[in-house]
């Protein structure tokens, strides 16, 4: 009878800790959204290098939510003041019974988590970016500026939105930010000003830029005629070597001078640039694009996907986060085309209004939209090229968007 006694109070353990007792319906709505996003990840194959590692976070966390449990301190009573298991613990005294605290570890993903809480894995994610990315498109045609400077617009509009639907203004600020379409920067931004948000906005940005392809084409062929969108550009000016290494060293001076908070971003951009087109450091360039980029974009989607838990997620925040993003990212693409189609009657038609779409800085997929689009009207039409100007002056503007938003948002 003990035996049988026993064999049932280990069977009610098992089952009192086991997910069966400990979820809810919020975790298991969750795990359904992960495996969805696994399947858009591995079958549709919509930004599989960050989609897969931030769904199988959110995954993990509506399973098993001690995974990203805090480190935490057990009160242990002692047998008496000198027990020796107190030793090089701390002691206190409650009603009369000594306890010596017994600290405990946190899970995992919490200390991964902290290279985002600390705003560490964005910037050296710039990094890589930058030892990937050639400026030669926005350094052969600086006009892209423009461009890119236009679909930061909507990040503006929606800061306001956001602030009329109720939202604070830091809170305000990091839903805006998704406008840009650059995950590591809106995950920069939102640890701080509203760190309690970067589950529902992190989802949101990789969503988004995941869904370039299907989101920017018809707002591109809203906003444009059939005559515009078969524009063929010139071909662009060689850019020399010694264009590429200045221009990463301007800058970087000049938005690190005039807007500080955006320095950590544009000046992990520029110094991987420069890794790249310097020519001396290809160990380090290889190393930066390559297994570091790897590492990090591993422990920032994981742990990204793991502040998803259902308790925190399925708010009507969030669906009011997801909905403002959609129309930050929308905006920040009509901006860009509109803009294109003011260069296009300034230069007497010869700048294709697509291009514009790319400046919202989703590299390179808004830039191969730009392309595609373009095709359709033209077969014979090459946009990619002139398109990455706009899409890399994106990626600037959408870092400046965020130093500014830092600098005038108190936090």
């Amino acid at each position: 009878m003990e035996i049988f006694n026993g064999f049932l109070d280990a069977i009610y353990g098992i089952f009192s800790s086991s997910g069966l007792n400990t979820l809810n319906w919020q975790n298991y709505v969750m795990i359904g959204v992960s495996i969805f996003l696994i399947y858009l990840a591995i079958k549709k194959q919509y930004e599989p290098l960050l989609l897969l590692p931030i769904a199988f976070g959110m995954l993990l966390v509506n399973l098993y939510p001690e995974i990203m449990a805090a480190p935490s301190t057990e009160l242990v009573r002692m047998a008496d003041k000198s027990d020796p298991a107190a030793a090089g613990h701390a002691t206190q005294l409650i009603n009369g019974v000594w306890y010596y605290e017994n600290p405990t570890n946190g899970g995992l993903l919490y200390y991964l988590y902290q290279g985002v809480k600390l705003g560490i894995y964005p910037p050296l994610i710039f990094l890589g970016i930058g030892c990937m990315t050639d400026f030669g498109p926005l350094i052969s045609n600086p006009k892209s500026l423009i461009l890119g400077a236009a679909a930061q617009i909507g990040i503006f509009v929606t800061f306001t939105g956001a602030i009329f639907l109720g939202f604070s203004e830091p809170q305000s600020g990091a839903i805006a930010i998704i406008g840009g379409a650059d995950g590591p920067t809106a995950i920069f931004v939102t640890t701080k000003l509203a760190p309690e948000m970067l589950g529902s906005i992190a989802i949101a940005a990789y969503s988004y830029m995941a869904l370039v392809p299907i989101i920017q084409p018809p707002i591109m062929k809203a906003l444009t005629t059939k005559k515009e969108r078969a524009v063929v550009m010139e071909q662009l000016r060689p850019v020399s070597k010694l264009e590429k290494i200045i221009f990463p060293i301007i800058v970087v001076i000049l938005i690190s001078i005039f807007l500080p908070d955006a320095a950590p971003l544009v000046g992990m951009l520029m110094l991987g640039n420069l890794f790249k087109e310097s020519g001396v450091v290809d160990r380090i360039a290889k190393a930066a694009q390559n297994e570091l980029m790897n590492i990090i974009t591993i422990f920032l989607g994981v742990t990204v996907g793991a502040t998803a838990k259902g308790s925190t997620f399925l708010t009507f925040d969030t669906i009011k986060i997801i909905v403002l993003g959609l129309i930050a990212f929308s905006m920040g693409t009509a901006f860009g085309v509109l803009f294109g189609k003011l260069m296009y009657k300034f230069t007497g038609g010869k700048v294709n209004p697509l291009i514009g779409s790319a400046g919202v800085s989703a590299v390179p997929m808004a830039a191969r939209v730009s392309q595609r689009v373009g095709q359709q009207e033209n077969p014979g039409n090459f946009l990619l090229m002139h398109a990455m100007g706009p899409n890399v002056a994106g990626v600037i503007g959408s870092a400046v968007a965020a130093g500014v938003l830092l600098n005038v948002i108190p936090h």
